[in-house]
């Protein structure tokens, strides 16, 4: 693969020698019009010098000849001047007599309406000029090769050619040092990014200029570092968080189980300890279920099935399913605005998804509540679906609100009241971000209400 830097020279010295070769052509093809027309004028004045000199001496002796000649400041190449008379159909006057045939064969292409007609033949240029006296009506024929034009013209074909050469070598040199001087920051990026590890995340790449485009994609890039700062940090915390939770139960069984063999107990002492191991398994499996949920959310995002979901009958059938897993909660739904259009209820989403995420508002609801109740609000207006979910728990600190959606985090108000593992919240979070929704949380000493907000169809 090419790298930048030769891509760059490469274009730089095509683009210029495209450039350099179109206006070499340009000069090269004005400066041919250029001599050509100069030298028809040159036959041109030869014809009316002859012409002149001609009629008015009415001879066509060898004196003509020495006048015509005499008259030339420079002598033309093969030159040969005729003179022909539409009357009587023949050549009255050559300077080349032996050579009349050549201008003998333009004869067809006089046209008595033009004045003065301009052609070519090979090497030659020719010049006819029509002039009437009286009766009388005569062409005069001068032809001639331009071999000073042609010299001059092949001299500078030499002189752009060698011109355009030295430029190429020139552009190329040239276009290396600006590739290389261009590129130089993305070369000192470079070996910034190497000295990165993973035990120095906090490092940011530098450059002085950050608003030209390479700033612009420094700047860029260190955003994509504070994301992957950001999402190690909360794999470490995840890692020991997790290590921590899942310790603390599978100590606490294997403590139990020793105990229990060390001696022969009676059978009630052994039930007491089955019952907490049954609960400490329970918990156990709770947790890893939650850590499940979460890692699922984070790893299906792309394959999850997005169906039109009907929300208020997915808020009552959570209400209900929660109620059965729970004697002691207490669920109540109000709908506050209800729409006649039953479009207005339905929003795009995966249905499971949506029912953990409700599961989890209501059951933490329930589950900081002194009486165990929960107040759930379904209204929607204005293109959205909105579920308030209200309880009487404690409050929570502003400076916690922040947090509560991050894996473990448990405000300390909270971690007295209940159990839990501080994950619930987090899968709520990563599933609105999944639906494009938003969920906003507000606390006082009368309660903490959650607020999601989804779009509706």
């Amino acid at each position: 693969m090419i790298n930048i830097r030769t891509r760059l020279t490469y274009q730089f010295v095509f683009l210029v020698t495209l450039i350099l070769l179109f206006f070499s052509l340009g000069v090269y093809f004005f400066s041919q019009l250029y001599l050509e027309k100069r030298f028809f004028k040159r036959l041109q004045d030869r014809a009316i010098t002859t012409t002149t000199l001609l009629f008015d001496l009415k001879q066509t002796d060898s004196t003509v000849l020495r006048l015509i000649d005499a008259s030339g400041k420079e002598p033309l190449l093969n030159e040969n001047i005729s003179v022909y008379n539409e009357k009587t159909k023949e050549v009255l006057f050559s300077t080349n007599p032996a050579n009349t045939s050549f201008h003998e064969q333009f004869i067809p292409q006089l046209d008595s309406t033009s004045q003065t007609l301009y052609l070519h033949k090979n090497e030659y240029q020719i010049v006819a000029i029509h002039l009437t006296n009286g009766k009388d009506s005569n062409w005069v024929i001068v032809s001639g090769i331009d071999q000073t034009g042609r010299e001059a013209l092949d001299d500078l074909k030499k002189i752009l050619m060698i011109m355009i050469l030295a430029a190429i070598l020139l552009l190329g040199i040239s276009g290396w040092l600006f590739a290389d001087r261009a590129l130089a920051p993305m070369s000192g990026i470079i070996r910034q990014v190497k000295t990165f590890f993973p035990a120095n995340v906090e490092k940011r790449v530098e450059h002085p200029n950050r608003s030209d485009e390479i700033g612009l994609l420094v700047a860029t890039f260190n955003q994509l570092l504070d994301r992957i700062e950001q999402a190690l940090n909360t794999q470490k915390m995840f890692i020991a968080n997790v290590s921590h939770e899942l310790k603390n139960p599978l100590t606490k069984i294997n403590s139990q189980i020793d105990v229990a063999l060390i001696q022969k107990r009676n059978p009630e002492v052994y039930e007491r300890t089955l019952q907490s191991l049954q609960e400490d398994t329970r918990n156990l499996t709770q947790l890893t279920n939650t850590l499940l949920e979460l890692a699922n959310t984070s790893i299906q995002s792309n394959t999850m099935l997005f169906e039109p979901v009907r929300m208020d009958e997915l808020l009552w059938e959570t209400k209900t399913q929660l109620q059965q897993w729970h004697d002691d909660y207490v669920i109540q739904l109000t709908f506050t605005d209800f729409p006649d259009d039953e479009e207005a209820l339905i929003t795009h989403g995966n249905r499971p998804s949506l029912k953990v995420l409700l599961m989890n508002l209501m059951d933490n609801a329930c589950k900081f509540s002194p009486t165990k109740t929960a107040t759930a609000d379904f209204r929607s207006t204005g293109g959205n679906i909105t579920i308030t979910v209200f309880n009487e728990g404690a409050q929570i600190p502003t400076a916690d609100l922040p947090f509560i959606f991050q894996p473990f985090f448990r405000s300390n108000a909270t971690a007295l009241s209940s159990k839990g593992h501080g994950v619930g919240l987090a899968i709520v979070s990563q599933i609105i971000q999944l639906h494009k929704g938003d969920i906003a949380v507000r606390s006082t000493p009368q309660g903490t209400t959650f607020v999601l907000t989804l779009s509706s169809n």
